[in-house]
């Protein structure tokens, strides 16, 4: 089989890392994170100029990629450079699943994501709920022609720079069951709902949004009424391999940093590289990382098969990863020293981005569990 990128791909992948090479270094990502939105709109528009955003949707949906390898491909690059803009949360999450379950005029929206003037986030997750995609208390009831949305959402990642929210609401059933909920399109200046933001550890924003009897006309509606648990699961797949190509890019950096510190760091009179120990230890991270790869293309290549084979690779792989991705954060640190605590240095940034990475989406004793259930089934 082979493994190589397409020519598109490839290209793709160049651009990306010459452009965040010349344009996202330290210095730069420390001042939008003590920005007061953590992102940067001119970033944003570049890289959306780029055709960065639109290498995550279909052509159909006016994009020219959208496949897992496609996602695969830009998201360990900005993992690689450690960017924090929210490419998952608006294109791969909610602008995703506009594309898949919108209208003509909802699916409207999508060649303004592309283009790059559109902010999204999606409002799914609860206090609650933990890392059950199900278990969805908000309530939507119908009146008259609107439907009113009641609940609240929890650590809703972009919710403050966006212009529309991507909300789940259930309109029947019970809380934990599949059936019964539905997605609604609100926007962020709705009477009603508010929200407190906050920064997050791993770069970024989020906030907890409330909505007290938001009223939204039932044509706000995605998809058919109390039928978007399917949907969810699809897009929190492509969400998955999204976030672990993040972080093998960000792993790869880790390991690159930690390979030049041992190489110039002397002791001794000579490189710490060339202490065995330390070189053991390097080769043992360099090991991790093939398997994590390979591991990551399994994922994106059956991102489009029937699924209980996608979620059995998207578990297993969000579990590898979860535990390679950990042994590489604090074995580059170690090998470091203190130099890699600080915020002024590399490491100390995409460490984290590793580490927190495993907390989003189901940790690696949810996805060993549910890999499990899977197989069994």
């Amino acid at each position: 089989m082979n493994f190589e990128l397409t020519e598109e791909r490839q290209m793709l992948q160049d651009t990306l890392r010459r452009f965040l090479r010349d344009r996202y270094d330290t210095a730069t990502r420390n001042a939008i994170l003590e920005s007061d939105s953590g992102m940067s709109p001119d970033i944003w528009s570049e890289l959306a100029e780029l055709g960065v955003i639109g290498a995550l949707f279909s052509e159909e949906h006016g994009g020219f990629g959208g496949k897992g390898f496609d996602i695969a491909v830009v998201f360990e690059e900005l993992g690689r450079a450690g960017v924090v803009e929210p490419f998952l949360d608006t294109a791969v999450l909610a602008g995703g699943l506009i594309a898949d379950l919108g209208n003509d005029e909802q699916t409207a929206h999508v060649e303004t994501i592309i283009g790059g003037g559109l902010q999204l986030a999606f409002a799914h997750g609860e206090p609650s709920s933990r890392y059950d995609l199900d278990r969805v208390s908000t309530s939507a009831t119908e009146k008259g022609d609107d439907i009113v949305l009641s609940g609240r959402k929890a650590v809703v990642v972009n919710a403050e720079a966006a212009d529309m929210l991507v909300v789940s609401a259930r309109e029947s059933g019970e809380v934990g069951d599949a059936d019964g909920i539905s997605l609604f399109l609100v926007p962020k200046d709705a009477k009603g709902l508010t929200m407190q933001g906050y920064a997050l550890l791993a770069g970024g924003r989020a906030a907890e949004v409330t909505l007290d009897d938001v009223t939204v006309p039932a044509s706000a509606r995605l998809g058919a009424a109390g039928k978007a648990s399917a949907a969810i699961e699809a897009r929190i797949a492509a969400a998955n391999v999204a976030q672990t190509a993040e972080t093998l890019g960000a792993m790869e950096t880790a390991c690159s940093l930690t390979k030049d510190y041992l190489g110039q760091r002397k002791q001794f009179g000579r490189p710490i590289g060339t202490f065995q120990a330390l070189a053991h230890r390097m080769a043992d991270l360099l090991i991790e990382m093939e398997q994590a790869r390979s591991s990551v293309i399994l994922a994106a290549g059956n991102l489009e098969s029937e699924r209980t084979v996608r979620e059995m690779n998207i578990s297993g792989t969000k579990n590898l990863i979860g535990r390679a991705g950990r042994l590489v954060a604090e074995e580059s640190i170690q090998m470091h020293g203190g130099i890699a605590m600080t915020q002024e240095y590399e490491l100390a940034h995409i460490a984290k981005r590793i580490v927190m990475a495993d907390h989003r989406f189901g940790d690696v004793d949810h996805h060993l569990e549910r890999f499990i259930d899977l197989a069994a089934a």
